[in-house]
């Protein structure tokens, strides 16, 4: 408890809790918008349970590997070399997740726009749900490793990281329904947000092979693409109210 005390009195504990959040937030995105594309292939009814199994199974991954911090960062430690390049645990992870993201952004995408290659609009059967939540915990676990990586490398205490991870995971709980119902109501921003998969998969993978991307470069890529997108839509309601009152 004093050592809980003397950071909750620390300036410099604060900031770090405070600028690491942002970073869980910023890096959660990517999990939410993953989770939101999914559960919108349900049945309503099924929606709100299955956001709330994967996000928070995101929380209890994040809490478990945090207090296996020791064992995760040794994961970057190289496993083996191939063609010149030492490969750890941490990059296996990451090309595996990359590829698997890969592949589920192109068969979104496949199946958006190929009208004849969509899901049956019947419910889901249990399998089926229970095979959509595997895929969910697949990516909780490729992107919770990223965040736990991240909470490492900012600082050094504990308690600190916990609180980030338990506030940004809550803050994703909250923003997940809003979330799914705007990419839900908008099938020009499901789109979009599958293309942001596909290239987060490709960064994941060409950073399991050592070329490190600057996330800082793709979160604006994506930044950008929203707010075109955004004064698009503005555009099309414009359009729509024209319309309307001619």
């Amino acid at each position: 408890m004093e050592y809980i005390a003397q950071l909750a009195a620390s300036p410099e504990a604060w900031v770090a809790l405070a600028t690491l959040i942002v970073m869980e937030v910023v890096l959660g995105i990517d999990n939410l918008i993953f989770i939101s594309i999914l559960t919108n292939r349900l049945p309503e009814a099924d929606r709100p349970r299955a956001r709330r199994i994967g996000i928070g199974a995101a929380l209890i991954l994040r809490l478990a590997l945090l207090s296996l911090i020791f064992v995760i960062v040794g994961l970057t430690a190289p496993v083996f070399t191939a063609f010149g390049e030492a490969f750890s645990w941490r990059d296996m992870i990451l090309i595996a997740g990359g590829l698997f993201l890969v592949w589920k952004a192109t068969t979104e995408i496949h199946q958006n726009v190929d009208p004849d290659g969509g899901p049956e609009k019947g419910p889901v059967s249990t399998a089926g749900f229970a095979a959509m939540i595997a895929q969910i915990l697949m990516l909780d676990l490729v992107f919770s490793m990223d965040s736990i990586l991240t909470a490492v490398g900012m600082t050094a205490h504990l308690p600190i990281m916990v609180a980030a991870v338990v506030v940004s995971v809550a803050l994703m709980m909250f923003a997940a329904k809003p979330l799914a119902d705007f990419i839900h109501g908008n099938p020009t921003v499901v789109m979009l947000a599958l293309g942001f998969l596909l290239m987060i998969g490709m960064v994941l993978m060409a950073d399991g092979f050592g070329a490190h991307v600057p996330k800082g470069y793709i979160y604006a890529a994506m930044a950008f693409s929203a707010l075109v997108e955004g004064l698009n839509m503005m555009a099309r309601r414009a359009r729509k109210r024209r319309s309307a009152a001619g």
